[in-house]
């Protein structure tokens, strides 16, 4: 038999903390995206942040078409993160429409809806990367097709260091990217980087290659930079963040 029970005010009266973590990320995802999440979670592992994740429509294939039409839809995403709350920093968790559309251009989208707030991605963490490691020369792996990684290498020498060799997977599919095996990257990063070069760059959110990172550069003797390693350390310099993470490579240590 149910019992009537009351309830009452408590006594105790709630008070209310600034807010529930200390610093807050916002995170734009495509759907189809199984990494990021993944990747800042551990980064971030035992850190005082929150990461706050929307996800945006994406078609596969992955194409200059698919990915130029992320960017209208950018600004609703990012206005339903917290709605009329601000964040620390805001992050669009796609390498090559970070390319395609260029990063003036996703932030333009992303302070509509968030103005005043620093604006990620991960080409420009990239290019934030290289110049702490003093990187001017890079090799480049992406999972990508030969016409979708010319464009990141031609945005990338326009905008960032000298790509001097770049080799891609050509897949299409960024849930294929996802399943790249770890020893498929490690070996890839390999077989793609020049000796010339100063730095490996593995593009892609959704390739697994922030786990690979130490191993890589064990091998290879020389930095390893991936795109949502880089975006986690941007948004680690931005919070003023600059603990290390373990297993983060050459660039945690600067």
């Amino acid at each position: 038999m149910a019992l009537d029970v009351q309830s009452s005010i408590s006594a105790v009266n709630a008070q209310l903390d600034f807010r529930p973590v200390a610093k807050r990320i916002g995170l734009v995802a495509l759907a189809t995206d199984h990494t990021t999440e993944t990747d800042f979670a551990r980064m971030l592992h035992g850190q005082d942040v929150g990461v706050y994740v929307n996800r945006i429509g994406f078609e596969n294939p992955t194409t200059h078409e698919s990915l130029l039409r992320t960017g209208a839809r950018l600004n609703d995403a990012a206005a339903d993160i917290l709605p009329d709350e601000p964040l620390d920093v805001l992050v669009y968790g796609c390498t090559a429409a970070s390319v395609v559309l260029g990063n003036d251009k996703v932030a333009e989208h992303m302070s509509c809806a968030k103005p005043n707030t620093p604006c990620v991605t991960p080409s420009s963490a990239a290019f934030d990367a290289f110049d702490a490691l003093g990187a001017k020369r890079v090799s480049v792996l992406t999972p990508y097709t030969q016409d979708v990684t010319d464009s990141l290498t031609s945005y990338f020498s326009q905008h960032g260091p000298r790509v001097i060799n770049a080799c891609c997977f050509g897949l299409s599919d960024d849930r294929e990217m996802a399943r790249i095996s770890l020893e498929s990257i490690v070996e890839g990063g390999v077989a793609a980087c020049d000796p010339d070069a100063d730095a490996l760059f593995i593009s892609c959110t959704a390739v697994r290659a922030a786990v690979c990172i130490e191993q890589l550069e064990a091998r290879l003797g020389k930095p390893v930079v991936t795109s949502n390693q880089a975006m986690v350390w941007r948004c680690m310099r931005h919070l003023g963040m600059t603990s290390r993470v373990p297993n983060g490579g050459s660039l945690f240590k600067n």
